[in-house]
């Protein structure tokens, strides 16, 4: 039963912000937007995506607040995502915000690059420590085909100025796809060895209105492994697994190269997940195929105090799924798409 006196035992401790498996939830990703100028497959259709309303979207201001009613329950790490996050005007003014919230220790981005070139150095003085760039191949005629969009040098661009810029980690994103880019696992080896970008491979899971999904055409992270091995001739050990992160993370024997397996089908990591989602429209989600959402939003503009919205945050983290069905039966997709809960 999720009683009121638990949620108010948790409310009184501040850094815990439990679920009713015992899972800590410390971790918040934000959508800023449900724009995005790719249109990748495996995240939403090509054509007749309806845009929200930019007063659907929550303010600075609101996403601000929230961030520190967050930080209030324990939460210490953010992610801002969208869609694309940096089609957000100003996207460096929330940052910078956001940095200033006590209790916030780390603040990582995802983006699909194409912007980067020219935001990368507000983003960084802002308060940015980690970014994520979506990268799923190396060829630019693949990289088209995949996202329909044919941006791949300007993509490159992107991930070249953060790179001189010194942050670190610098994170590749790759989905794989069965009969599209998984020949390119040696190409993504050698990246791995010959710069400081950490490769992390996502399987594909069942998000996109039209992703075309089934389960031959998840590559797994075991197939992965074997083929990074194979293509370099030396094998990957793992450096931490199945901890609070989704990724695996492995290096090669030699030290020189760091590879990432988010296994979400094949291998879930459900019971270790400390994340919860914060959609552009103020929804809060706590799995990425929730059907059930929190409105946050409401609270914010109906005038509810702090206390309120905790209190709406503790009783539906508490009630977090135990995890996603994909695979298995009574598996619903959501009913929005990636770009619309929040990359």
């Amino acid at each position: 039963m999720h009683g009121d006196g638990h949620i108010e035992t948790v409310q009184r401790d501040v850094a815990d912000l439990k679920d009713s498996f015992g899972r800590t939830v410390n971790n918040l990703r934000i959508s800023v937007t449900d724009r995005c100028n790719f249109r990748c497959r495996y995240c939403m259709p090509e054509e007749g995506m309806q845009w929200m309303a930019r007063s659907e979207l929550l303010s600075f201001e609101e996403l601000t607040r929230l961030s520190r009613i967050f930080a209030s329950l324990g939460v210490k790490h953010i992610r801002l995502t969208g869609g694309e996050p940096l089609m957000r005007k100003d996207l460096h003014v929330l940052v910078k915000q956001i940095s200033g919230v006590p209790g916030i220790q780390d603040i990582a981005m995802t983006t699909n690059g194409y912007f980067l070139a020219e935001q990368a150095a507000d983003l960084v003085r802002a308060g940015l420590h980690r970014i994520n760039i979506s990268l799923d191949s190396l060829d630019p005629v693949k990289f088209t085909e995949m996202t329909r969009r044919d941006h791949f040098h300007r993509v490159w661009e992107g991930i070249e100025a953060v790179d001189r810029l010194g942050i670190r980690p610098i994170k590749l994103n790759v989905v794989l796809i069965r009969g599209m880019n998984e020949d390119e696992i040696p190409k993504f080896a050698d990246l791995a060895r010959s710069r400081s970008f950490v490769i992390r491979f996502i399987e594909f899971m069942p998000i996109g209105s039209d992703d075309g999904w089934s389960p031959e055409k998840v590559v797994t992270g075991k197939e992965i492994i074997v083929g990074m091995e194979k293509a370099v001739g030396k094998r990957l050990k793992p450096v931490e697994m199945r901890g609070a992160q989704p990724a695996d993370r492995f290096v090669f024997e030699d030290g020189i190269g760091e590879i990432g397996l988010i296994s979400s089908v094949s291998e879930p990591f459900c019971s270790h997940c400390n994340r919860v989602r914060l959609t552009s429209d103020g929804k809060l989600r706590t799995c990425l195929f929730s059907l059930v959402e929190t409105d946050l939003k409401s609270l914010l503009r109906g005038n509810a105090d702090d206390e309120a919205i905790r209190t709406a945050i503790v009783e539906a983290v508490w009630k977090k799924e135990e995890g996603h069905l994909i695979n298995r039966p009574g598996f619903v997709r959501p009913a929005r798409s990636m770009s619309q809960i929040g990359g």
